[in-house]
């Protein structure tokens, strides 16, 4: 397709679009990112121009739109608007498209043979992690499909060479219960035992580059109810074919479960309140994101033990962003996979979640930072529970701490 010319959006974005089905929702589908060729040569591979969607249906942009948009470009332009291609009020942001339609896969596109075949190729070694709290009712089921699934049985090759729970002080059976699923089971405090333990899921992974040494980690949250090996398979399949790749997120949707009533899209609350605008507004590249917040993910150790780490809720929102900030959003990939089902928390708990997400977004943003070093933020959210007698207040604290990077600590004599 030539810059040259006008080109017509209207099969892409308008009322003749192709959208592909998945798990009752609708996704963009026409041209799909597909597996490379090499992991297997069934698959059609195109790589659609980036600038296809978005804008109104019918509308062609001319000529004159899209050579200003590459001489900014090709004069290094430093600014939003650089990175969009506007009709009509409507805009798109260039990254975020090619992030939707270039690096988005479903899990079944990565047959566990093939990438299984793929992981041997490389020569790469592949870990799962579980970060666990009070989790005995789920690290089970999710421990045994890994280890009968994808790990070594009977001489056969595994995909997974490492299994690992961390089990943070838990009060139930969870470190029981994963030992005997056949998970190597440590205990939280007892990993870096010089530097002291903090409450948050944060934490404990951070802790887990310090005994886990594979080239590609999984982490995956231990309450899942609708864990199946293609949370692995499909979450490490794009890093074995793409050495661009250093992150690989999952997406789902997530139903708002309440016994046996379930809502289909209520779940995710966070994400939408809170998340997805502050990506919108401080990183607009990485609006293609579906959730962004996902427990479940796959990243190469070498980008990991380079990452500061948010004790807390954060870690997942910088993780991301700082993905972005080294090694741009090319680096950075999504697969479907379905369904996610897992426990729900209440909205008070969902508030102190957030307030420590937008922690972590202020401390990496421009807004957050001056001449002399980041603008201080207040450590704390008092919520309000009502009583008889009106509302009592209750203060929690929002931690600031983040770790350093794994590779400093690692490297200090």
């Amino acid at each position: 397709m030539s810059l040259s010319s006008s080109i017509p959006v209207t099969a892409v974005c308008g009322p003749g679009r192709s959208w592909h089905r998945v798990a009752k929702r609708w996704l963009p589908g026409l041209r799909r990112a597909g597996p490379s060729a090499p992991l297997d040569e069934r698959y059609s591979v195109i790589a659609p121009p980036r600038i296809e969607c978005g804008f109104p249906t019918g509308q062609l942009l001319n000529k004159r739109q899209v050579s200003e948009h590459a001489a900014r470009e090709s004069a290094g332009a430093n600014d939003n608007r650089s990175n969009r291609l506007c009709g009509e009020g409507v805009c798109v942001n260039i990254h975020a498209n090619g992030l939707l339609r270039e690096r988005t896969w479903q899990a079944a596109d990565w047959p566990a043979a093939d990438v299984l075949a793929a992981k041997q190729r490389a020569g790469v070694s592949i870990a799962v992690v579980l970060p666990a709290l009070n989790e005995a009712d789920t690290v089970g089921t999710i421990v045994d499909s890994v280890r009968s699934e994808l790990m070594s049985n009977s001489g056969q090759p595994g995909l997974v060479d490492d299994l690992v729970v961390i089990d943070s002080a838990s009060q139930d059976a969870t470190a029981q219960v994963a030992r005997t699923a056949g998970a190597r089971v440590i205990a939280r405090h007892e990993i870096l035992p010089d530097v002291p333990v903090v409450t948050g899921k944060g934490d404990a992974m951070w802790r887990a580059l310090a005994v886990v040494d594979a080239d590609i980690i999984v982490f995956c949250d231990a309450d899942l109810r609708s864990f199946t090996p293609e949370y692995v398979t499909g979450l490490v399949g794009p890093l074995l074919v793409n050495d661009t790749l250093q992150l690989v997120k999952a997406v789902y949707e997530r139903p708002l479960t309440d016994g046996e009533l379930a809502s289909p899209y209520g779940g995710g609350r966070v994400t939408e309140l809170v998340a997805r605008p502050l990506l919108n507004l401080g990183w607009p590249e990485l609006a293609g994101v579906i959730q962004p917040l996902a427990g479940e993910y796959a990243a190469r150790r070498s980008l990991l033990e380079t990452l500061s780490f948010p004790v807390g809720y954060g870690v997942e929102f910088a993780i991301l962003v700082d993905t972005a900030k080294q090694h741009g959003v090319d680096a950075i990939g999504q697969v479907d996979l379905g369904v996610r089902i897992h426990r729900h928390h209440g909205d008070d708990r969902l508030g102190r979640m957030s307030a420590e997400i937008m922690r972590t977004a202020w401390r990496r943003s421009a807004a957050g930072k001056t001449n002399n070093g980041p603008v201080r933020m207040g450590t704390s959210l008092t919520q309000f529970q009502a009583t008889v007698d009106g509302f009592d207040p209750t203060e929690y604290e929002i931690s600031e701490l983040e770790h350093p990077p794994m590779s400093e600590l690692t490297s200090t004599p």
